[in-house]
């Protein structure tokens, strides 16, 4: 490795640092970092914080703190070429006499695609792109996913006994993983525009959803019942973020039920059923979309999780192991993946992304594909 590629390398992980940052604030825009290096030194910096803000490039060179002529600007996602509701990114770094652009991951939305570094090249600038690439791409991967299905990118979290338990006979969930799982996930919430559930979860848990951990003041909380089960008094409908809460329901649920739902500010979406007796998850996953969510993680119960799986709609799966099994009594037991038919011939092979260690709790990371073109969907 060269030592310019290994400064890049460095200057990029800053970028990458910056840009995490802004992950759940950002929609419909992908989050994005950039830093302006001279002379070894980093003179500016920014971040892309909320969409109709200036873009990280933007807000990098108005942030420098000397004459940017001749520096190398660092960015997690290829610049923008086009106007929309900020100028294109590449008529200031043009302007600014940038001498070199480092580029984490070209921007795969067709609009963009490789537009960018051709006329910061046209124009004279040194273009290096594919630098850190994949930690720039998975950044921008729930964008890519929106902008070309309208769909947001769903992850599928879940934790569980080694032999697939998300809950004892007794309905009882808590807790099955420790402490420093339960932390990553409120990680995983900061970073994430809405967390979804079934009504099932929300009538044995009563869960929040909400973020504990500073940022996330942004989640939208998703909870999919196809024939008004939740209670009025659940907490996802009373608390301060009712306003943040959205019910995917049917023409099956009561009047007096949509009104008690709807009584603090939550809202009510009503959805046709389909002949099987529950709601299109297709349907469902396009109306977020609608709402510019371009990153949605569900956490269970099995039933949704399965459910989403047949309908081919999970782009990863977070799954934390606890060390731990349960056993089956009569098959009563919630399971991770409830009511699918599946067939070993028929069964989908996943590719382990990572694995990681959370106290004694294993995380596995998995993906179903990983096409990375311009044209992807």
């Amino acid at each position: 490795m060269s030592d310019s590629y290994s400064h890049d390398e460095k200057w990029m992980q800053r970028a990458i640092k910056l840009a995490r940052l802004s992950r759940g604030y950002t929609r419909p825009n992908p989050p994005v970092g950039a830093v302006v290096v001279k002379d070894g030194r980093v003179i500016g910096e920014g971040r892309h914080k909320r969409a109709g803000c200036d873009h990280a490039e933007v807000v990098a060179l108005k942030a420098c703190i000397e004459n940017v002529e001749g520096a190398t600007l660092y960015v997690t996602l290829e610049p923008c070429s086009t106007h929309g509701r900020t100028p294109p990114c590449t008529d200031l770094i043009i302007r600014s006499k940038i001498k070199r652009v480092v580029i984490g991951c070209k921007d795969y939305y067709e609009h963009h695609c490789g537009k960018g570094h051709k006329i910061l090249e046209q124009s004279g600038v040194e273009v290096i792109s594919g630098v850190c690439e994949q930690e720039c791409y998975d950044l921008a991967v729930p964008f890519f996913r929106h902008v070309h299905t309208g769909k947001p990118y769903l992850s599928l979290k879940l934790g569980m006994t080694l032999d697939g338990c998300i809950a004892d006979h007794n309905s009882c969930s808590q807790w099955i993983t420790g402490e420093e799982s339960r932390l990553e996930v409120q990680r995983i919430r900061s970073t994430v525009d809405a967390v979804m559930v079934g009504s099932g979860t929300v009538c044995v848990d009563d869960p929040s959803l909400l973020c504990r951990l500073d940022g996330g003041d942004n989640l939208m909380r998703i909870v999919i019942d196809s024939s008004g089960t939740i209670p009025a008094t659940a907490q996802v409908l009373t608390d301060s973020a009712a306003g943040r809460t959205v019910v995917f329901t049917s023409e099956n649920t009561p009047l007096e039920m949509l009104h008690a739902w709807r009584k603090n500010g939550a809202e009510v979406k009503i959805l046709p059923l389909l002949k099987c007796g529950h709601l299109s998850l297709e349907a469902v996953m396009s109306k977020l979309g609608d709402m510019d969510l371009m990153h949605v993680v569900c956490e269970g119960g099995g039933g949704l999780a399965g459910a989403l799986h047949d309908a081919d709609l999970i782009d990863e799966y977070l799954l934390f192991y606890a060390p731990a099994v349960l056993g089956d009594i009569n098959a009563k037991r919630g399971f991770a993946f409830n009511n699918m038919e599946s067939t070993l011939s028929g069964m989908p092979r996943m590719q382990i992304k990572d694995v990681r260690m959370f106290g004694s709790d294993v995380q596995v990371r998995m993906v179903k594909s990983e096409d990375q073109t311009c044209s992807q969907d």
